[in-house]
């Protein structure tokens, strides 16, 4: 996959930070060498967090987040500076800008701790070099704890200093992390893997869903043969492939369907279990699940989806999912919905959260909701394993995952 047509949620996500006019807006420009961000001497210019997709070398595909000021002010001020603490949730690197002219304040000082807690990679630079006093640099490096060195002045207005800020960028978002993959482990060359793709009213107009795309491509990385069917056709197309597929993956919602025409000697999950287990929650999301057997009545479940779209008649965050609660627990539980950005802080209030896979949440923001479940004690699953549970066919559809398998057995 080229680096233009790398998803949002596989790319470095960079997030600017401080506060307003400390010259958040012209850094990004000035390092990307775009007018990415509105640039203005007006407090407050950047009233929501602006994200752009580029490539930006040495790092490849990365998402440039410009966000509002930490110290906007007023009841508005206060939801934009929240909205800038969300989008930490989702930054893999945090680059604090320091206004030089006014230099490091009492927020600059709290930002930079709070982003230290979460452990995401830190640089700190001071803008406004020219207008900077002389050891600005060493006093912010000593006032929050740096070792030397580990602050850059620069200017976004001259340029001077902002190929280092690169260079310590890219640094910063350097890994060793082992290359994941959806369903490449699962295959060999010439192994057949059937993806069974409803078209319903649900289903958008002449494409694809990523999950389907992204499992597409890496079956054709594994050297494998892709054969993409609706759930109507799935029985003949089993019947005139000349060799039996190694496996079948489906959309959840026809978890059922499948599962009844599939043969007990084809492995078979869903796509939403796939990612589960690439993002690394397929087994808190198994052991989560098991949540439903322990709803009563009056119980608030949390349904939450990490992209935003049209609701159908039968949307299956909204209608789908609550039905096939209350039929499989018989019991009458309040739910609740968020979508996007939107997942609160404090999940006390629920007795199970149930998410969607997640293909649009790059890996730090789900690792941050899961992380905020399972401190908070609150199970969490995903839709897809909730499904397969509720219809008798989660054993089977984690075949795939050894581990995971064996620990239903």
């Amino acid at each position: 996959m080229g680096m233009n047509q790398t998803p949002a949620s596989e790319r470095v996500h960079i997030g600017f930070f401080g506060k307003r006019n400390a010259g958040k807006s012209s850094v990004m420009n000035a390092v990307t060498g775009q007018e990415l961000a509105v640039v203005s001497n007006v407090k407050g210019t950047t009233t929501d967090p602006v994200y752009k997709t580029m490539e930006l070398l040495p790092l490849g595909p990365v998402v440039m987040i410009d966000t509002p000021g930490i110290d906007d002010e007023g009841g508005l001020g206060e939801l934009r500076v929240k909205k800038s603490y969300q989008v930490l949730n989702k930054t893999d690197v945090a680059v604090l800008v320091i206004d030089g002219e006014s230099g490091l304040s009492p927020e600059d000082a709290a930002l930079a701790e709070r982003i230290r807690k979460k452990e995401i990679p830190l640089v700190v630079i001071i803008n406004k070099k020219e207008l900077s006093p002389r050891g600005l640099a060493e006093r912010a490096e000593q006032e929050l704890g740096l070792e030397r060195g580990q602050v850059t002045a620069v200017s976004a207005v001259s340029g001077d200093g902002i190929t280092e800020l690169k260079e310590r960028i890219a640094a910063a978002a350097h890994t060793e992390e082992p290359e994941k993959y959806l369903v490449r482990g699962l295959l060999k060359p010439a192994d057949i893997a059937v993806l069974v793709v409803p078209i319903d009213s649900a289903a958008p107009k002449g494409r694809l869903i990523l999950p389907q795309q992204q499992t597409i491509r890496d079956i054709l990385e594994a050297g494998g043969i892709s054969v993409v069917v609706r759930e109507t056709e799935l029985q003949d197309a089993l019947s005139k492939l000349g060799t039996k597929p190694k496996i079948v993956i489906t959309d959840s919602q026809a978890f059922s369907q499948v599962s009844a025409v599939t043969p007990e000697d084809i492995l078979l999950t869903s796509f939403s279990i796939l990612f589960a287990a690439y993002k690394g929650n397929l087994e808190q999301a198994v052991r989560g699940v098991t949540a439903l057997d322990r709803l009563s009545d009056g119980d608030t479940v949390l349904i939450s989806e990490g992209c935003t779209h049209h609701r159908q008649c039968d949307d299956i965050g909204t209608v789908k999912i609550p039905r096939w609660i209350r039929e499989y627990t018989g019991k009458e539980v309040q739910i609740e919905t968020t979508s996007g950005t939107e997942f609160p802080d404090d999940l006390s209030k629920y007795k199970l959260v149930i998410h969607c896979g997640g293909c649009m949440l790059n890996e730090r923001e789900m690792k941050y909701r899961l992380s905020c479940a399972a401190d908070q004690g609150v199970p969490m699953t995903n839709y897809g394993i909730l499904i397969a549970y509720v219809k008798g066919i989660l054993k089977r559809s984690v075949e795939v995952f050894p581990e995971i398998y064996e620990m239903l057995k």
